[in-house]
């Protein structure tokens, strides 16, 4: 199993071409252009060590093959103690259960924050996300029709939602 540990700026082009993957090859992300890794930097800062909106890593054998974050899931003040999760695994690694060790490791890095709920969205089809989040504890709580077009094709986003402390 690949070491779980928090993100670093050199980390920053591995994890741009995990995402880039997934925004070329598949409709998971709504993204419709690759990012530069200098495009990806601010977003990259809006996640720390200490705090609500955390990146953590997995790295096997020196590479980075997954991350894991809680981001702001809405501007609004009374949302600040909702995050939204997102977890990717390099296209080669998927399989392994680095997306659960991932997500554990982040609920328990954020486990003594000021956070009360998580979100977390799927593209629809997506049968191991939705495993993988019922597996954490997520249920499922809605869908979205044909919120989002890629692939000259409209795509379902289901919504899931735990407690972090449950």
């Amino acid at each position: 199993m690949p070491t779980i540990r928090d993100g670093v700026l050199t980390d920053l082009p591995a994890l741009t071409d995990i995402l880039n993957h997934y925004i070329v090859q598949t409709p998971i992300n709504f993204d419709v252009e690759p990012y530069t890794i200098e495009a990806r930097r601010q977003w990259f800062e809006e996640h720390a060590a200490k705090g609500r909106y955390r990146l953590v890593v997995a790295e096997d054998a020196g590479q980075v093959v997954g991350y894991a974050t809680t981001s702001r899931w809405r501007p609004k003040a009374s949302y600040g103690t909702t995050v939204e999760s997102s977890v990717y695994c390099r296209h080669d690694a998927r399989g392994r259960g680095i997306g659960t060790a991932l997500y554990r490791a982040l609920f328990d890095a954020i486990k003594n924050e000021d956070v009360h709920m998580i979100v977390a969205g799927a593209t629809m089809p997506n049968a191991a996300s939705v495993a993988l989040h019922e597996r954490l504890g997520f249920t499922q709580v809605g869908v979205f029709k044909a919120v989002g077009r890629k692939f000259d094709r409209f795509w379902d986003v289901a919504w899931f939602q735990r407690p972090l402390k449950s």
